[in-house]
This record gives structure tokens, sequence and C-alpha cells, in this order.
């Protein structure tokens, strides 16, 4: 190439562009995404999935806390349940009763109230449980659990390092003084998320309204089980021969209470020699025999701890420090003479 053509050459790429040879690109450019654009919201109404209006209605109702405690994928999935008829507004764990009942008028059904259930810790061993050795790694209990099931003597124990605590999205759940989670029954909605994340599998729902629970999961033979754990289950069969309900089983060296039976007197309670069987009922009723009775006697046969007492044909009368408020008197007393009167933390039925 010459000496003259390079000069050319950087004369011509050195001229000033005129405005038409800069408008015309700008033209082509943007009647190009406008075309696109008109394109592609075509596209989005042709191909956009239509909503159910229902879904729509209810979907604004629900909590928002998209929690899983339903068993659907959140609040959009519990709300397309709903409206497919799967489901019932009360399965909602997160919801109070005024959202449950929004939830009912919208789909134009009635609800039968149920019994809440909370989450429940089958551990109260913490500080009373020992160590087995030494660990140094995350403070986490899925962490821990991996080295030889966690440091606690008892490998049935509570590690205490808060996970439950992390995976609660209603700060229901907290380490407490003796270093096991203490759960805010108040808080808690039921929707499960520390049971699962639990690694020892320690926390179960149970229902709300039932005072008594065995806080153990060891199923060591008693002697190794107390060895390990001062407040541990033994398996002595005390509570179950206690209870006037046969609500208590002792199975796999481990007691059990059965919430459809229990009456929360909390008899298993007081006969425990170690405190495994925990009855944390704030208050108890207690009966009062009126003046319609008879003197049939049948009050006293069935209470279970001989706190009734009277002649036959004459008005009984019961002993308030003998009393345990099980509530078993009153619908046997053939004249509906017997009230439970006081704190009552459940009734017969179960509800």
């Amino acid at each position: 190439m010459t000496l003259q053509s390079i000069v050319a050459l950087l004369s011509l790429t050195s001229q000033t562009p005129s405005a038409g040879d800069v408008a015309y690109p700008a033209v082509l450019l943007g009647a190009t995404g406008l075309v696109l654009g008109i394109g592609l919201a075509i596209a989005a109404r042709k191909l956009a999935v239509k909503k159910d209006p229902l879904v729509e209605k209810l979907e604004p109702l629900l909590p928002g806390a998209n929690c899983g405690g339903c068993g659907f994928p959140g609040c959009s999935g519990f709300a397309a349940a709903l409206a497919r008829g799967e489901t019932q507004p009360n399965a909602c764990v997160a919801a109070n009763p005024a959202t449950v009942s929004a939830l009912a008028g919208a789909l134009g059904v009635e609800i039968q109230d149920a019994v809440k259930k909370i989450a429940m810790v089958r551990c109260n061993g913490g500080h009373s449980a020992g160590t087995a050795f030494g660990y140094d790694g995350p403070r986490s209990c899925a962490s821990a659990f991996m080295v030889m099931g966690g440091e606690k003597s008892c490998r049935f124990g509570c590690l205490g390092m808060g996970d439950c605590v992390k995976a609660c999205p209603f700060g229901a759940i907290r380490i407490g003084e003796n270093g096991v989670p203490v759960v805010d029954a108040a808080k808690c909605t039921g929707c499960g998320k520390c049971t699962r994340t639990c690694p020892k599998r320690l926390i179960l729902l149970w229902p709300e309204n039932r005072q008594v629970v065995v806080a153990c999961s060891n199923r060591d033979r008693g002697p190794t089980a107390r060895k390990s754990c001062a407040v541990a289950c033994i398996a002595c069969g005390k509570c179950e021969k206690a209870c006037p309900v046969n609500a208590i089983t002792v199975a796999d060296n481990l007691a059990s209470i059965d919430p459809e039976k229990c009456i929360n007197c909390g008899l298993c309670a007081t006969v425990c020699p170690t405190g495994a069987v925990v009855d944390r009922a704030p208050a108890r009723p207690g009966a009062f025999i009126d003046n319609e009775c008879i003197g049939c006697t049948i009050c006293a046969k069935v209470c279970p701890v001989n706190a009734i007492s009277g002649e036959l044909k004459s008005k009984h009368s019961v002993d308030r420090d003998k009393c345990v408020g099980c509530g078993l008197c009153a619908p046997k007393c053939p004249k509906k003479a017997i009230r439970m009167l006081g704190a009552l933390s459940y009734t017969r039925e179960g509800a």
C-alpha cells in the first residue's frame, strides 16, 4: 500500500458522520424493539395460564407464611387445593380463627372446630444427661449428630444446639435453662418444621389440650437409661398401673400416652419415680356435687383416687384435696348432679 492510499483512507475515517447516518440505525433499532415487544405481549396474552378466580380470591386471605404445615407447597398451593375441595380452611396451621372464618366464607362452607396441635419435645434431660465425649464442631444438631449421634451420654437425648429454634418461622421455640427446647404454645402453629428439622426426631405434634406428656425418648433398659440421664423413663410401669383409663402403655422400654384416651388427670406424673412423665397443666377443675344427688354411690366407685364419699341414698361429698379433676364421675351420675368447677384445661369429649 502506497503512502498516498494510506493518507486517503485516514481522511475518510476521520470525516464526521452526517445526521442521516446516525438517525437511520437508531430508528431501525427502535422499530425492531417495538415489533418484538408487541410480539411478546401478544404471546404472553395467548399463552398465559388462566388462574381460577376462586384461587385469586382465597390467596390474599391466607397468612402468607408459606410454612408448608398444611401439606401443600406454600399458600398458593393451599389456596388451589381449597378451590379444588381437597382440604379444609382449618388445615392452615398458621391461620387464626378470623382467617379460617374468612376462608370458609369465601368457599361458602361450614367448618368444625378442631383441636390445635403444637410441638412437643420428647426429652427433658438437657443438663441432667451427661456427655460421652467432647464435641468441637459446628453448633448444629445436624452436624453433631453425624459424629456418633452427638456428645450426649443418652443416645436418644436432645443435643440442645437449637436447629429447631432456627427452623421455626414463628419464633415459638427457645432453648430453656435446662438446655432443651421450650415451646411457646401461644406462638406455635403446628406447622411441623421443627419436627422435620430435629435429627433425632424428638419433636412431635401433640394436642394442645393434653397437658400430661412423656418427656423422654430413651429406649434403653431401665438401669442403662437411668445411668445416662437422671430423668429418663425406666419402664417401671407405675404410670401404666396408675392410669384410670388405660391411656398409658409401656413398650420397648418406654412409656407412651394415647392422647385420645388421656383425661389429663396427672396421676401418672405423680407416681413416676424419675420425672419422665411431666404434668404441665397450670390448674385443674374440681368435682362438685349438688343437692340433686340421690346417693347411688356410682361416682364413688369410679373415682380413681377415692375422693368421693357418702352413705348409700345420702348426698355425697368430694374431698377437694384428693380430687384430681379427672372428670370420670360427672358423666356417670344419673341425675347430672356433678359439675366440674374451676380452670378447665380440657373437656371430656376431647374438644
